[in-house]
């Protein structure tokens, strides 16, 4: 019997590879979740940067910052605040079940 050949890898298996390519892939999703996140609730609830940053008691900058991607790091209340704001709530359920 002849065996299979390899199937070659996709230019992302090449890349998830690497340990370190594959923390800063996975810190950027998370990332990108947070703004996607904010995006869609602020728009089903019609809010805007300024009344929702009004109504947490934070900067308006800062809610812009985050629904763009340039602020990755917000404390635990301020992110806590903003999911409440918005109808959300923060569950922590182990990675690997």
């Amino acid at each position: 019997m002849k065996k299979k050949a390899a199937k070659p890898k996709s230019t992302y298996e090449e890349f998830i590879e690497d340990p370190q390519q594959k923390l800063l892939l996975e810190k950027e999703y998370r990332e990108l979740l947070i703004s996607e996140l904010m995006l869609a609730a602020m728009a089903r609830d019609d809010i805007s940067v300024r009344k929702l940053a009004k109504e947490i008691g934070i900067s308006p900058t800062i809610i812009q910052e985050l629904r763009t991607g340039k602020r990755s790091n917000v404390t635990l209340d301020t992110f806590t605040k903003i999911l409440d704001a918005l109808g959300y709530q923060l569950a922590i359920e182990p990675k690997y079940s």
